[in-house]
């Protein structure tokens, strides 16, 4: 495929762009494209500034790193403009090539495809926090996914905040809540026991900041289809036979794949570690999240070897 010359409309677009970054105190420029160019050119337009370019297929980026430009590698085709570029911007940070809190000036196609036509200031803490339902819809599970939604969102603040300066690890166990109340039991002294249902349901702020300040205690959270929080402080029972985890993770891993292994349910469990999120269903992780300082990545899954201990 031959590069593309550059129009007259995106060289004034670029060195806009360029402007537009110093004006602002942006850390880079992200050029979206949909087709190879001439990287000469593009180079030439942006002279001495962090160019990254984004693109769905990788014969749109050939040549690209040749030119001191940075590839940026997508797989979001057919998907809005807005959602690539939030895309994008997810894998400069997961790539370490911004900041989470970075600006950056994006320069990409918004009104007629096929042609770059415009030019926006993104501030990344506003778009990271906005890809969970894509991710989440991917899942197979019978959990509403406005629920899984609200979960995973509370396990990610959990990881990244943690409580009173200290991190915290925890886990929620979402779904076929009768099977997972028969497959585990009380530690004794359950928070939440005596609250009514509207008391404890995860669409209330306030349940949300109470399950924060509990979630130090021993044991699993379980909560129903509804985001009502069914118990507190419960020990898994579910044998972990023939389920296995990657080497590292502690107990409250091994419980989130055995639950998932043998009921229906979806565990969120967080790491103390260092706040990451794993989600697990059948008791593998099908997903796991890097909660930043002030923005979080939606990893796709990646396969973590058992130990052979």
């Amino acid at each position: 495929m031959s590069p593309v010359e550059l129009s007259s409309q995106l060289q004034q677009l670029l060195e806009a762009g360029v402007r537009l970054r110093k004006g602002c105190g942006a850390e880079a420029v992200l050029l979206l494209v949909d087709q190879r160019l001439d990287w000469d050119a593009v180079r030439a337009c942006t002279a001495g500034v962090p160019l990254l370019v984004a693109a769905d297929e990788e014969s749109h980026l050939s040549g690209v790193s040749d030119h001191g430009l940075q590839a940026v590698l997508l797989d979001v085709a057919g998907l809005p403009v807005h959602e690539r570029l939030a895309q994008a911007l997810l894998e400069c940070v997961a790539a370490e090539l911004i900041a989470p809190e970075a600006q950056v000036v994006a320069i990409y196609s918004g009104f007629e495809a096929g042609t770059i036509d415009s030019v926006s200031v993104l501030r990344l803490e506003e778009h990271l926090g906005q890809l969970t339902s894509r991710d989440l819809r991917n899942l197979e599970t019978k959990v509403p996914l406005e629920t899984l939604k609200q979960v995973v969102d509370l396990a990610v603040e959990i990881g990244r905040e943690g409580r009173e300066g200290k991190p915290v690890g925890t886990l929620f166990v979402v779904g076929d809540a009768r099977k997972v109340l028969q497959s585990s039991h009380s530690t004794g002294f359950d928070p939440v026991r005596g609250y009514s249902r509207a008391e404890r349901n995860l669409s209330d702020p306030r349940v949300r900041e109470g399950i924060k300040e509990i979630a130090q205690l021993d044991g699993a959270f379980i909560v129903g289809p509804d985001g009502t929080v069914e118990a507190a402080a419960r020990y898994i029972d579910a044998s972990a036979e023939n389920v296995s985890v990657a080497k590292g993770l502690g107990a409250r891993h091994w419980a989130a794949a055995a639950i998932t292994r043998r009921t229906r349910s979806v565990a969120v469990a967080v790491s103390e570690t260092n706040g990451t999120v794993r989600i697990f269903q059948n008791g593998e992780v099908v997903l796991r999240i890097e909660p930043f300082r002030r923005a979080m990545k939606w990893k796709d899954f990646e396969y973590e070897p058992p130990s052979s201990d």
